[in-house]
């Protein structure tokens, strides 16, 4: 054959070497380029640039800086004690200021003569809260190196929370936690690759080809600068579980082309050219769905989509030009090292599916509806207090601790026009007048009336005002992200715009969350739709049709339904931003258990009927699909086990149970819908038989083989043959 496919097999082989050589390069390149990736904590920071909490970010940084935010309640405290404490707190490099009731109260009146009723708000039942303000931002080394300090001056007295904090403590945990998902992740998957493989050494062989397309997916990653956390600590896992396939192809196809008495460089040459279709027929599907996350405007989208489908890409080229160096090189450790097959025989459960198709048919036909609209119904959550601050982190214990006392306390900075001083304090005092406000400080209330800016010192006035806009620090009592604390700031908003009807924002961490939950709920809906209609294109032109991919997509959509019903019915909320990303990723990542399973009810259609067909082809395709979602499922649990950052724990408990959900309803659901429009998918296949053409050559040269290595044995017995057919030169048998 002379089609691309074989020329390219035959070019891999001669140039093995050469190929070797790159992918080390690329190797030792990656290795030393991934310690130069930077990560990023902030979910804010990718937010689109035109929403208005991003405009007033960019307005305050280039103003004022942006600076980070902690609170810190010292426990076990006298108030003496306490203002010996935030005396030694302010000291601290990178410590702005820290606000506690000392700027309005004489503590060293003694407590006789102070009212506590006053400051209940600062200082009760022997402890005291106080809220701090960064020079830098919340992520900055300086930030960090800062609470450090603070948390060593402090000891065992301090809790501390906030979103400078909650950064420090996701950096921490995020790196400890993801050396340990990785171990726990490799040893199950080697053994699940143990149990489906037959020789001891194979699965070894499928993981150095996967870790070296996940080096090279990692070192490739400088050219993008700085990424997510959230996908630095998911996209190896991810890579792993959805591409460990197709080196399973290669590897399959070399082990039957060798059976046929090939040579292994034959054999390598053959199943190169028969798995390449299937491979970049099965990593398209991936990649789509994966791509469908670049298009989201919360640019974490494209973050995380464009490394998934980079990831993916890598897979497909270590397995198409690397793997087979490598698998000429474990051939004759996989001989020494077979074992016999531990998978069961699947005919019997072929045939059990069969049976109860009606059952299935009608179970799907209930639960799809309700499990749509529960799906959406869920409570969800959008920003970095939702992540940082999960259940099960030091930072939730603290949080928890210091609400219990004191409520809550959430930073909103106003910016508006420094114009009129006068406009300003009578802001200020109709927004100390609203129940919900804490405290706030601006620079009118800091200066006493009919005083000028020149008697505050230079650092005070320099952090409130500049020459042409004013900065207002005010703390509400609600938490960063719920439905009140939207609504606070919804009126805080509409106060300052009265005041300043142009040039004013409200920045911090809530109306960040509100920007981020208006663009991710809209990417939501364009998401989905063109990931399912990526896949559709794909499936369609692989089989010619427009009815086969319907068939073939509805079990993984309802398993989709079912996954994100769920939560819904546990009454757990959701971080929106799993919910919108395991769609796309579990859509792109298990359509092909039902592209393989359609593939091979098609192909046994040609000599059995419809019922033996269905049983012939699960028992055919549950080897595969058993390996890969039982891959995918354990590496989406393990994340949700041992991570305890909510973000990543809860894509990898969707991941998880999508994967498990995507195999049960491809092995029940799929093999009914094939039988039920039978008359559509095998017209389809009778129409169009050259679309197994790849299929059907294979078979034609392992057939050919089969006749080679006969004829060389009969050569082996030529002189007989000659004798033979001389003796018989003049009778009947030669001419029948």
């Amino acid at each position: 054959m002379t089609g691309w496919s074989r020329q390219l097999a035959r070019l891999i082989i001669r140039r093995r070497g050469w190929i070797e050589s790159i992918f080390a390069a690329g190797c030792v390149f990656s290795l030393l380029a991934m310690f130069f990736v930077s990560v990023n904590y902030d979910m804010t920071k990718y937010v689109p640039d035109d929403a208005p909490s991003s405009i007033g970010l960019e307005h305050m940084r280039q103003e004022f800086g942006y600076p980070g935010t902690a609170r810190v309640m010292l426990k076990d405290v006298t108030l003496y004690e306490a203002k010996q404490y935030k005396d030694q707190l302010e000291q601290v490099d990178g410590v702005d200021q820290v606000l506690w009731c000392d700027s309005t109260v004489n503590l060293y009146a003694g407590e006789d003569f102070i009212d506590l009723e006053d400051i209940q708000d600062y200082y009760k039942d022997g402890c005291a809260v106080m809220d701090i303000t960064f020079l830098e931002e919340s992520d900055s080394p300086r930030t960090e190196a800062a609470i450090d300090a603070m948390q060593e001056i402090t000891g065992e007295k301090g809790c501390y929370v906030g979103m400078a904090v909650q950064n420090k403590s996701l950096i921490e945990t995020t790196a400890r936690e993801m050396s340990r998902i990785l171990v726990v992740a490799v040893i199950m998957i080697l053994a699940v690759l143990c149990i489906s493989t037959t020789a001891w050494t194979e699965p070894v062989l499928f993981m150095l080809v996967m870790g070296v397309a996940v080096l090279l997916n990692r070192g490739t990653n400088v050219f993008l600068g700085t990424i997510s956390f959230i996908t630095n600590n998911v996209a190896i896992i991810l890579q792993l579980a959805t591409s460990m396939d197709y080196s399973i192809f290669l590897l399959d196809a070399f082990i039957r082309w060798r059976e046929t008495g090939l040579s292994d460089e034959e054999a390598i040459e053959e199943a190169v050219e028969e798995a390449i279709n299937s491979i970049f027929a099965s990593s398209l599907t991936t990649i789509v769905g994966f791509l469908a996350l670049v298009t989201m405007r919360f640019n974490i989208g494209f973050d995380m989509g464009l490394v998934l489908a980079k990831g993916i890409v890598f897979s497909l080229l270590s397995v198409v030009f690397f793997m087979p160096a490598m698998i000429l090189k474990f051939a004759k450790w996989n001989d020494r090292t077979k074992h016999r097959p531990f998978l069961p025989d699947f005919t019997g459960l072929g045939k059990r599916v069969c049976r109860i198709r009606w059952i299935v048919l009608a179970a799907a036909l209930l639960i799809t509806p309700p499990a749509y609209a529960a799906q959406g119904m869920n409570h969800f959550l959008y920003g970095n207090e939702a992540v940082g601050a999960a259940e099960g982190t030091q930072v939730y214990q603290d949080d928890q601790e210091i609400t219990q006392r004191f409520g809550r306390s959430n930073l909103l900075l106003l910016l508006y026009p420094n114009n009129d001083l006068a406009s300003e304090r009578q802001l200020t005092e109709e927004l100390e007048d609203l129940p919900y406000v804490k405290s706030v400080t601006s620079l009118a209330n800091t200066l006493p009336q009919g005083i000028p800016e020149e008697f505050l010192p230079e650092s005070m006035i320099s952090q409130l005002h500049t020459r042409d806009t004013a900065r207002m620090l005010l703390y509400i009592r609600t938490k960063g992200e719920s439905e009140q604390a939207f609504q606070c700031t919804d009126e805080i908003r509409d106060i300052l715009e009265g005041y300043y009807p142009e040039g004013a924002y409200v920045v911090g961490e809530t109306p960040s969350t509100q920007d981020i939950k208006t663009t991710i709920t809209a990417d939501n809906a364009r998401v989905n739709l063109l990931s399912l209609l990526g896949v559709f294109l794909v499936v369609m032109f692989s089989f010619r049709s427009l009815l086969i991919p319907l068939v073939v997509m509805v079990p993984i959509e309802i398993a989709i339904f079912v996954n994100m019903a769920i939560p819904y019915i546990q009454g757990v909320d959701m971080v929106y931003m799993g919910y919108i990303v395991v769609s796309s990723i579990q859509l792109g990542a298990t359509v092909d258990y039902s592209i393989l399973l359609t593939n091979h009810y098609m192909a046994c259609r040609r000599t059995m009927d419809k019922r033996e067909a269905c049983a012939a082809a699960i028992a055919k395709s549950c080897p595969s699909i058993f390996t890969s979602g039982t891959i995918i499922t354990l590496a989406g649990y393990i994340v949700h086990f041992i991570s305890t950052t909510a973000a990543i724990g809860d894509l990898g408990h969707l991941i998880g149970r999508g994967g498990l959900l995507s195999v049960i309803l491809v092995l029940t659901l799929l093999p009914a819908l094939l039988m039920l429009f039978d008359g559509i998918v095998v017209e389809k296949e009778w129409k169009r038989p050259h679309l197994h053409r790849g299929a059907l050559d294979g078979h034609r040269r392992r057939r050919a083989a089969l006749k080679k290595k006969l004829a060389e044995k009969i050569g082996e017995i030529e002189p007989m043959g000659k004798r033979t057919r001389q003796e018989t030169a003049g009778g009947g048998l030669d001419e029948k």
